[in-house]
């Protein structure tokens, strides 16, 4: 049984602050999960709630043994609903429409002449969509103290804000996209009624907020486009920043340095490196920017031996057939790579595919350059958190499709992400460049990189929806 209502302050999204495995024995552990709305919420206390998905059996099972409030223990102190969507309800809902449909069309992925395809499988997992979504709206409207706020994140949650908004008309909501937002054109490959509701959905928020103006822009586009008015609700940017403190009492702990170590070794100590540190997201650019530095390894045979690119590349959506074959298309390039140009003494691409956040950050110490390539992206953190951490200065390579490119772009090298000869030649800009410039960029980024720290940014958008500003 839920509890009386009792939540001010309420979080919703599909993956929550903690996740369970199964040991042998079938004892669960609680892993604590990490990013910007976890350091967010720790802000405010214990007057909040978090509802999220179960996205696994662990994570069901820990819901059947508590009923779904997990133990506070186990994320952190924070109070933590947990919901047990059906798994084939969760499937359709998630991969279906979420990572195969509305990631695709915000991040422009789609190969148009044959995809996508909206036929009666696609409606299917639409009505799933609509299911997975009412399940949230009714966990909040259970746990909402009158007059609570409700911030609801992202693309999987799209629907909640209005959905909570019949149920609960006392509630103050907000919705908060993390990806980019696509333009009207593209929006239209939607069908009609889907993208009216998409937009509606959100619309039943008080206040719907953007990592960027320009997503912000986007969305406001669409909705005079196809509703035929711009929004009423109040629109919002928040650019999240890097956590500056974290990372770099995070970056010098004996893991971190074991590992820097062991990557020094890898590269050699007298050659440059370039760095990059993503999941094998399709919207990352993985396979150009292997291209790009093979292509600066041809054209300009001095950096052959001087330079190691290490790349990270963390498997991400292997449930996706697509995800898995550019996972595989990753490993193929970079064993190319190596095969034309290595030799006895030196592995031009070092490729990590295991997660490990504590190589990532030993990689972002050792980085001379950072290339951060993305097709088009809501933010992109790493950008921001690998000049606060970075041991001697690096060099950003940055993508102008980036969210972060707003803040960042003044003291990056700004890079086209389609076009490999001239990510090449600024990956020659960036190697070529001198100590100091390179150190005073450095600094200059990561004064942008932490103007709104994660902390800030969760307040920011719950001030946003306080009863004077509503």
């Amino acid at each position: 049984m839920v509890a009386e209502p009792a939540a001010r302050i309420l979080v919703a999204s599909n993956r929550g602050p903690v996740s369970y495995s199964r040991a042998e024995g079938g004892t669960l552990t609680a892993k604590r999960g990490g990013g910007g709305l976890v350091s967010g919420l720790s802000a405010v206390g214990g007057d909040a709630v978090w509802v999220c998905a179960a996205l696994g059996d662990a994570d069901r099972e820990a819901v059947q043994r508590t009923g779904g409030r997990l133990d506070p223990a186990d994320s952190g102190g924070q109070t933590v609903r947990m919901l047990d969507i059906a798994p084939d309800t969760f499937a359709a809902a998630y991969n279906g429409v979420a990572n195969s449909v509305l990631w695709f069309v915000h991040h422009l992925l789609y190969q148009t002449p044959v995809e996508p395809v909206f036929d009666a499988a696609f409606r299917r997992q639409w009505a799933a969509y609509e299911l997975y979504n009412a399940a949230f709206a009714d966990a909040l409207a259970e746990e909402a103290a009158e007059g609570a706020a409700v911030l609801v994140q992202d693309y999987h949650l799209c629907l909640v804000p209005g959905m909570l908004r019949e149920r609960r008309p006392d509630l103050r909501i907000g919705h908060f996209s993390h990806t980019p937002w696509a333009p009207p054109d593209y929006f239209r490959l939607l069908p009609d009624d889907i993208a009216r509701q998409l937009l509606r959905g959100i619309l039943g928020a008080d206040r719907a907020a953007f990592l960027t103006r320009r997503w912000a822009d986007a969305f406001t586009a669409c909705c005079t486009g196809l509703l035929g008015e711009p929004p009423a609700t109040r629109i919002g940017v928040h650019g999240l920043g890097a956590d500056a403190g974290f990372l770099r009492e995070r970056s010098h702990r004996p893991d971190v340095e074991e590992r820097l170590a062991g990557l020094r070794e890898q590269t050699g100590a007298r050659r440059k490196v370039i760095v990059r540190v993503d999941r094998t997201e399709l919207s990352k650019n993985i396979v150009r920017g292997l291209h790009a530095y093979r292509e600066l390894l041809t054209e300009r045979p001095q950096w052959r031996g001087e330079v190691v690119h290490v790349a990270f590349a963390y498997p991400s959506r292997q449930d996706l057939a697509v995800y898995r074959d550019y996972t595989a298309e990753v490993a193929r390039v970079a064993d190319a790579i190596n095969t034309e140009f290595g030799t006895a003494g030196w592995q031009p691409v070092v490729l990590h595919v295991k997660d490990d956040f504590a190589r990532s950050l030993a990689a972002y110490r050792l980085a001379d350059v950072a290339l951060v390539n993305p097709i088009r992206d809501g933010m992109n953190l790493v950008a921001k958190e690998i000049p606060v951490v970075s041991d001697d200065g690096c060099a950003l390579v940055l993508s102008r499709e980036a969210g972060a490119y707003e803040d960042l772009g003044e003291h990056a090298i700004v890079v086209n992400p389609y076009d490999v000869t001239g990510t090449a030649d600024a990956l020659h800009e960036a190697l070529s460049m001198e100590p100091g410039d390179r150190a005073e960029r450095t600094k200059r980024l990561a004064a942008a990189a932490t103007a709104l720290p994660p902390q800030q940014w969760f307040l920011d958008q719950l001030d946003a929806l306080s009863p004077q500003t509503r």
